[in-house]
């Protein structure tokens, strides 16, 4: 065996340079800890250029210069995107080298190609990075949990929406504002529908139910909903009746199927994930022997996700120097299975609704009516001021009730002459595990 694991990059950003300060500065400390030195031999980007060369690691443009190299021991590619990330990831594995990725949208949607294709050839790959930054909650699913049969995973896993979220309640302002400000310090990007539409969510949910369940579930069976029609008076509601309001994704194992799912939900304020603020995130995993076991961090930025990328370049480096070329860590495969999708329309929920309508006699009537006649008990009725014949807010809170049964009545209150905008609807939960207890007995 060669005396040091050879590292090649495909892609020098924010996190490949992060990446490459971690292995430079943290050296000594890794080759304790995997046995033999990591070297990063080779760089390769077509749009970034480093001022000054760093000492044995030779730089280019061309993807293949690392991933035909018989040298390279581990390919890590950070360009991000599907194409050609998904070729060179595939051709590096048919080279039977080990690859390592951050890249949540590539294994969101071909993560079961790609394992699959390691698994026959016997070659690890690590995508730490893919989900939550520093939080090890792949790791934790793959190997520290292993022996549990998971029921469900939830959690805070876009930063910047927390972020939002909470700025937004903090300082009584409203989404528009908070999203300009959080551009400007570098906490969104330019173009946040990614983040604040709920996509970002989706495909990291779609990986951890992957992980967590054993099942071909990609980022098209995913349910989302992002957090651009809630404004402060929402979030100031939410919690006059006891709850915060946050960004979820979540992925529940229910008995007829897989509910996946990503949507504002409004959670009991003295609840661990409701006191989950700023830019952290947060990812609570539920087990049979286990239950409810929660992972906080940083869930984005250079450093974090370079720590992720890190972690996985050293577990692989460890396979290789221990000549364990295995498929450590996926051996869910072989019962892979494509699950039911529930669809989100069966979902059992209390739900906050927050209508705006003219002040008239008749109104709360009418309203109600609607609800009574789709089965819908409701718990709260608000009227928040009074103003005849102007437009005032109605809060109402339900009992459980089931989605597509809210959903039609929305349909028809939204008809009404009076309603005068779309109804607003956030769904709820009394406790951690609420949905987990009602639908599958946990």
């Amino acid at each position: 065996m060669e005396n040091t694991i050879n590292i090649g990059i495909i892609g020098i950003g924010t996190v490949g340079s992060g990446v490459v300060n971690m292995l430079t500065e943290h050296k000594e400390l890794l080759k304790a800890k995997v046995g033999l030195p990591l070297q990063v031999t080779k760089m390769v980007s077509r749009s970034f250029k480093l001022e000054s060369p760093i000492e044995g690691i030779s730089m280019g443009e061309e993807p293949y210069e690392i991933i035909e190299d018989p040298s390279i021991d581990i390919v890590v590619e950070l360009i991000g995107g599907l194409e050609p990330a998904r070729s060179y990831i595939i051709d590096a594995i048919s080279k039977n080298k080990a690859v390592v990725t951050a890249n949540k949208l590539l294994i969101s949607q071909h993560g079961f190609e790609i394992l699959k294709l390691a698994s026959e050839r016997g070659v690890p790959v690590g995508f730490e990075g893919s989900v939550a930054g520093g939080i090890p909650i792949i790791r934790v699913i793959r190997d520290a949990l292993i022996g549990n049969e998971i029921k469900m995973v939830r959690g805070i896993v876009n930063g910047t929406c927390n972020y939002i979220l909470t700025k937004m309640f903090n300082e009584k302002k409203e989404f528009k504002t908070v999203l300009t400000e959080a551009q400007s310090l570098g906490y969104a990007e330019k173009d946040a529908s990614l983040d604040v539409d709920g996509i970002d969510s989706a495909h990291k949910i779609a990986i951890l139910s992957f992980l967590s369940f054993g099942a071909d579930t990609r980022f098209r069976d995913v349910y989302y909903e992002g957090i651009t029609n809630l404004t402060y008076g929402d979030l100031q509601y939410a919690f006059d009746l006891g709850y915060k309001i946050k960004l979820l994704g979540i992925a529940e194992k229910l008995k007829d199927g897989i509910s996946l799912r990503v949507h504002p939900v409004m959670l009991p304020k003295d609840s661990i994930l409701a006191k989950i603020d700023g830019v952290y995130n947060a990812v609570e995993v539920v087990g049979d022997y286990t239950g409810p076991t929660i992972y906080i961090g940083k869930g984005a930025g250079s450093k974090p996700t370079a720590s992720a990328v890190v972690s996985d370049i050293v577990d692989t480096a460890r396979s290789i120097y221990q000549r364990k070329k295995t498929k450590k860590g996926f051996s869910f495969l072989p019962r892979i299975t494509k699950p039911n999708i529930v669809d989100i329309s069966e979902l059992q929920s209390k739900y906050y609704i927050r209508l705006e309508a003219v002040d008239k006699p008749g109104v709360l009537a009418a309203i109600s009516g609607i609800f009574g006649s789709n089965n819908i008990s409701l718990k709260y009725v608000l009227q928040i001021e009074r103003h005849e014949g102007k437009t005032v807010p109605i809060v109402i809170m339900t009992h459980i009730s089931k989605e597509k049964n809210i959903k039609n009545s929305l349909k028809l209150i939204e008809k009404l002459d009076v309603v005068v905008e779309k109804p607003v609807m956030v769904r709820a939960v009394d406790n951690e595990t609420q949905w987990s207890k009602r639908r599958y007995g946990a």
